[in-house]
């Protein structure tokens, strides 16, 4: 499985997000610049934390009209592996690939520590590694993730098992609707979280918890190219 991180101008988690599948995978990544026209050879993507273009107007609002997104928008039709965390979160709502948005915390103070998540669907190609209702610790760095929409986009998500992660224990710590810390599109193949997975991959990170978020698209690859792998 071949993996492409994207970089834009002002991402910061690229690196933290192509050593956590070096580390948890093994398997082949490629930083892709935000001019690339072409995503064909990748499997995954990922579309990494920071502050593209400096947030300026909005989180992610001038990153969405990238030739690489074009590429992404493609990719997800074709049912390719999409994670975006944090400001990839806020990107792929920006450019329609997930409902609603993301505005400032309730708090208007920027958050970064460990978070108790709730995992509220296992049954997503970045989930199957875990047990439905089971809590884990990922980090969060963010002062733009208050996740909001309106009741009828809510009751969708409800509905159609869209809803990822929650934050757990009530511990919501920006606002955010439903308590919802991650999403996923209506094909389950596109999913949208604030918490950083590639920075718990690992025990001396204080969580290995999100390793598991890698090894589950992994392992839903192998799934679903299976007779290649074989034979």
């Amino acid at each position: 499985m071949k993996f492409a991180v994207i970089v834009f101008p002002g991402s910061n988690c690229d690196i933290d997000c192509y050593k956590a599948v070096q580390s948890s995978l093994g398997e082949p990544v490629d930083y892709v610049w935000h001019t690339a026209t072409d995503l064909s050879s990748y499997d995954g993507i990922l579309i990494p934390g920071g502050f593209s273009y400096g947030d300026y107007l909005r989180c992610g609002a001038i990153a969405q009209f990238t030739n690489v997104m074009a590429e992404v928008k493609k990719a997800a039709e074709a049912g390719k592996f999409i994670l975006g965390i944090c400001n990839g979160f806020q990107i792929l709502t920006e450019a329609g690939l997930l409902p609603g948005a993301l505005i400032r915390n309730n708090g208007l103070k920027f958050r970064c520590h460990s978070t108790p998540l709730e995992v509220v669907n296992a049954n997503t190609p970045f989930t199957n590694q875990y047990s439905q209702g089971e809590i884990i610790h990922i980090p969060i760095a963010h002062g733009e993730g208050n996740y909001y929409c309106d009741e009828a986009t809510l009751s969708e998500l409800q509905d159609n098992n869209q809803i990822v992660f929650r934050y757990a224990d009530d511990t919501n710590p920006n606002g955010s609707i439903d308590n919802i810390a991650g999403i996923s599109n209506k094909a389950g193949n596109v999913v949208g979280m604030m918490p950083h997975p590639e920075r718990a991959v690992d025990q001396l990170l204080g969580s290995e918890d999100g390793k598991r978020m890698f090894t589950s698209i992994l392992n839903a690859w192998r799934e679903q190219h299976g007779a290649a792998i074989n034979g």
